[in-house]
């Protein structure tokens, strides 16, 4: 009954947002897909890094990956075929990075992933001005903002509904058991690697996606735009400031951040980065487990040993 009336409340927002673009301006419109793409963001970076531990910067790796193949491909062939492809080529670099680098663990997996990220824009940069002659492309395809919008709606229902049935599959319970302890894990006998890659593979796919669905917006995209830190960072906050492990935690720490972010861009453009990094202090310590974890630990219920407790502290106070 629980389950049934949670998926009959999705399915009430999920129509509402998707018939909103009917009623909302130009600027909404703008502002809904910003909101939808880095709620599908957060949300798949927690679909790996919520449940594993390791905390990854690479979001913007393939995010720009997604945006660049949509760029190159966009003139030579359907656009549908473009995003399979923009697809493929997220799974061939999440599964060889996965391969090289998800048996480092801790700091040394956050350094990789935040090097990888900028070695791809490096490379990307060093292709545009070498060999082709040009740090940018132009992206010409007939895609309202509407379109665009749908897309990513689809693309974040699609990654809720994953996330939901890996939590209560086999894959789901060994996540958890290698978050708690890879030795216990490997003991059981989890297949910890491609347990791993298998989550990173699912999460990358999902971050190519958004970008390769996003990228018509910009008209015109270089390394520059789809290859900012601040996309990595931005996910990465939004998604802790939820609650990471959470089936909803990343949404509804994304929709309260990217408003502010928002908000904070315009309103003090020179001093965004700073106010970006005390937020990040900020909800690492006043909120480690994320907003859902902190309403939980408040209204969960009482243990039975504090029930035994209870009619022992009254009488006390009434002697």
């Amino acid at each position: 009954m629980k389950t049934a009336l949670g998926f009959l409340v999705a399915l009430t927002v999920l129509t509402a947002l998707a018939i909103a673009p009917l009623f909302v301006g130009p600027y909404q419109l703008g502002l809904l897909i910003g909101l939808t793409g880095y709620v599908t963001l957060a949300s798949a970076w927690a679909l790996f890094s919520g449940r594993t531990g390791y905390v990854s910067l690479a979001t913007v790796a393939f995010f720009g990956i997604g945006a660049y193949t949509v760029a190159v491909l966009s003139e030579t062939m359907p656009y549908p075929l473009v995003l399979l492809v923009a697809a493929g080529i997220g799974l061939c670099v999440a599964l060889l990075v996965g391969l090289a680098t998800l048996r480092l663990a801790g700091v040394y997996f956050v350094i990789f992933s935040f090097g990888l990220a900028e070695l791809v824009r490096q490379l990307v940069t060093w292709f545009e001005t070498s060999v082709n002659g040009t740090l940018g492309r132009y992206i010409f395809l007939p895609l309202e903002a509407e379109h665009i919008y749908w897309q990513l709606l689809a693309l974040a229902a699609l990654t809720l509904l994953l996330t939901w049935w890996i939590q209560r599959t086999r894959l789901g319970l060994a996540l958890k058991v290698i978050a708690d302890d890879e030795t216990v894990a490997s003991h059981i006998g989890i297949n910890i690697a491609w347990t791993k890659i298998a989550l990173f593979t699912l999460s990358a796919i999902i971050m190519t996606l958004v970008g390769a669905i996003q990228a018509p917006r910009w008209t015109y995209v270089e390394p520059a735009i789809v290859f900012s830190p601040t996309v990595s960072f931005l996910t990465l906050i939004m998604a802790l400031f939820g609650g990471a492990s959470r089936l909803w935690g990343p949404a509804l720490g994304a929709i309260p951040l990217f408003l502010l972010f928002e908000w904070l861009s315009a309103s003090f453009p020179n001093h965004y980065s700073i106010l970006l990094g005390l937020l990040f202090i900020i909800i690492v310590f006043l909120l480690p487990r994320g907003v859902v974890g902190f309403i939980e630990d408040k209204f969960q219920r009482k243990s039975p040993a504090d029930l035994v407790e209870k009619p022992a502290r009254v009488k006390e106070a009434d002697q």
